[in-house]
Parts: structure tokens; sequence; C-alpha cells
């Protein structure tokens, strides 16, 4: 079942066009991780589907309506968005922040209920910062923020989520603790994920659908071991890479990689010797 599409969608910075005629459908209820090459898209087009920018040409639907004729507060109580650095007022404790995520189900004063309680609460518990939840942000490490910022998410009640790139500037270990996060999210909530990720590793290990894009266009979309071959990142990346199966996950696993013409480059633009 497709919970979110996008139908020949086109997206421009002022004259400059970024995608043209996207045709994109997100399962509900699995995991899709965008991936490409930097300048091809990925967050312009999660920036869109998130109403954050207003396509050019064509429609993004959301349960079968188009999103951006929809209301600021509806959307927000149907999708959460978390962009590639998030900013907090300074001074903002972690229960604070938190709370934010209520905002569209209040009405009057917008004081919290025993039930907006509960969830912020919940979401606290299910990322594993309860005990951060009087500490102010700025005193936090990234990842720990990271997943504040996912409970805030979390806190809003949507069953669909939107991320960009949500393990940049991460180490190795907290990109993990993100990434499993956001999969037991998915496996045990049923939540719905979107996420651009530039880890290709990452992407195939943690996606259920694989979305690989360039200059703008689907160039192939699938299951990991569909979408994470040679071929395909060949036409992708311009690499040539060497693919194998992660003995721990089963999942394609890159383990190197030369660009496309490299020996032939390199050989044009060698330093000759003026002794011979």
């Amino acid at each position: 079942m497709v919970r979110m599409s996008m139908q020949d969608l086109g997206i421009a910075y002022g004259e400059v066009k970024i995608v043209e005629d996207l045709n994109l459908q997100i399962p509900e209820g699995e995991i899709t991780t965008i991936i490409g090459p930097n300048g091809c898209g990925k967050s312009t087009i999660l920036k869109t589907m998130s109403r954050l920018l207003e396509p050019k040409s064509g429609i993004v639907y959301l349960d079968g309506k188009a999103i951006h004729k929809e209301s600021t507060k509806e959307i927000a109580k149907k999708m959460a968005v978390l962009p590639q650095t998030p900013q907090a007022p300074s001074g903002l404790t972690v229960y604070e922040l938190v709370s934010y995520g209520r905002f569209p189900h209040q009405r009057g004063f917008g004081k919290l209920t025993d039930e907006d309680r509960d969830i912020i609460q919940w979401a606290l518990e299910v990322t594993g910062v309860q005990q951060f939840s009087d500490r102010q942000i700025d005193a936090l490490s990234g990842g720990q923020r990271q997943k504040v910022w996912i409970a805030m998410a979390l806190a809003q009640g949507t069953d669909l989520l939107l991320l960009d790139e949500p393990t940049t500037y991460l180490d190795l270990a907290h990109q993990l603790e993100v990434l499993t996060l956001l999969e037991k999210l998915n496996k045990e909530e049923g939540r719905t994920i979107v996420m651009v990720l530039h880890d290709l590793n990452h992407a195939a290990r943690f996606a259920d659908h694989l979305v690989a894009l360039n200059g703008g266009k689907i160039m192939k979309e699938g299951t990991a071991h569909e979408v994470m071959t040679s071929s395909v990142l060949r036409r992708v990346f311009h690499i040539d890479a060497a693919i194998v199966t992660d003995p721990r996950t089963h999942r394609p696993a890159l383990i190197t990689y030369d660009l496309i013409g490299q020996e032939a480059e390199t050989e044009q633009t060698k330093p000759v010797s003026i002794y011979g």
C-alpha cells in the first residue's frame, strides 16, 4: 500500500531546474532511503515532500490529498520532519524541546494535557533520552541531540517520519544507534520512514526500499539487492564498485571502489620529468 506519492514533480530554484517529471511512491510501513551524489536533488525532494519547498509543477499526495493544499497543522498531525541541521533555542531543555512535538495537537493557550505528558514521556523513553530530560540541549553530545530531535518528532504522534541525513556529523557508534532506533520504530511501531543517507552500506543495510537518484532523476529503485549493484553505482556515482554480501546482515555491502577512468586521468596529469 502507498501512503505518499509524487506525480510529475518539478522542482527548481529560480530558473535552475533541479527535478523534472519525477514520479515516486513511498510504501507504507517500510523504510525508504534515497541515495545519490551531491547536488542530485535528494534533499530538495525531501523538502518538497515535507512542504518546506513548493514544487514548480506536479503534486505530492499524502493519504490521497495534495499536501500543498492542506493546512500546515493538519499535515503536522500526519507527518514529522527532521531537517539536516535542526536548531534549538539556547538554554532549552530536552523535555521542553520534545514537548514542542505536541504543538499540532494543542488548543487554546497550548497547555500540556495529561495525554500530552504521557506521549512526551513515551517518546523520551523509546529514544533512550529520558535521563537527560532536565538537561539543556547544548550540553548533550551530537548523538544524544539527534535522538532528542527524533523524540520530538515522535511526540507529534505521526506514523510518517521524514529525515534528511540523520547521521550527519555523528561517529560510527552514534550513527548505528540512530539508524537502529529508526529501524526499531519501523518494525515495532509500524512507522513509515523516509530518509536521505550518504553512506551506501547504511542505506543497503536499513532500507526496505532504496531509491537511487542522479541529475534529479530516478536511476533505479527497489530492494537493496536490486539497487546496490556495481552497474547501478556506476551509473549513479560514476564509480567502479566491488560489492559483496555482508555475512551478518546478508545485505549487499560496498567494500572498495575506484573512480571510473581514474587510471587514464592519472596518466594524463602525471608530471613529465625534464630529465627524460
